[in-house]
């Protein structure tokens, strides 16, 4: 019971400075969750492990992830294996924020984007009402980066030969380095559903406490 009230406290923890770090930009946030399964039937209650790769054992970040993992896998009737129990999956994670250059479109008015060239983005004319002076911003290609926050979950059973039963990958785009606030909602998204369908591909979106 207390460990039960520790993780929904980190978990309350997490998602309310995620909210904090995200509201400013949107109300709502999405993922793109990709999905394989071969999942086991009457496997509710069985024990799992969480497995670190040889650069995540000791890191910090990953023992904060696992404690997400371990609030969002709760709902699924799995349980964590304690000191004597022997696990019948083994769970581990990836995750990064690669970020790469895109672009968008906006226009090239200095009124709205200031410190960008003040003339050479205009068409103007003569017309309108009274033979009024009138501008028509050009729309222009801007360069812009977008970080791919990326969270995958695998799950392998011990009792078949640790064959692989669960594969999810859910994937949020952002113009800033913001991993840690977005993880949250990409640990939910993973379990939402669970185990939903093989090859299933779904856009899930979470509302931002305002």
């Amino acid at each position: 019971m207390a460990v039960t009230k520790r993780l929904r406290g980190v978990w309350f923890l997490w998602l309310t400075s995620a909210a904090l770090l995200l509201s400013g930009c949107a109300s709502t946030l999405s993922a793109r969750v990709t999905t394989y399964q071969q999942w086991p039937v009457g496997v509710q209650g069985e024990y799992y492990r969480i497995v670190p790769d040889e650069n995540q054992a000791g890191n910090l970040q990953f023992s904060a992830y696992a404690d997400m993992l371990r609030a969002a896998i709760g709902p699924t009737g799995l349980r964590e294996a304690g000191p004597g129990a022997e696990p019948r999956f083994e769970v581990r994670l990836e995750y990064g924020n690669p970020v790469k250059q895109g672009w968008v479109q906006r226009y090239d008015d200095p009124f709205f984007y200031p410190g960008w060239p003040a003339f050479g983005g205009y068409y103007g004319g003569w017309g309108g009402w009274g033979g009024g002076i009138f501008y028509s911003p050009r729309v222009v290609n801007v360069p812009v980066e977008v970080y791919r926050n990326t969270l995958t979950v695998v799950i392998h059973d011990l009792a078949m030969q640790e064959q692989e039963v669960y594969r999810a990958t859910a994937v949020h785009n952002s113009d800033s380095d913001s991993l840690d606030a977005v993880m949250p909602y990409l640990m939910q998204a993973i379990f939402d559903d669970f185990p939903g369908n093989n090859g299933q591909t779904k856009v899930v979106k979470y509302e931002l406490p305002r």
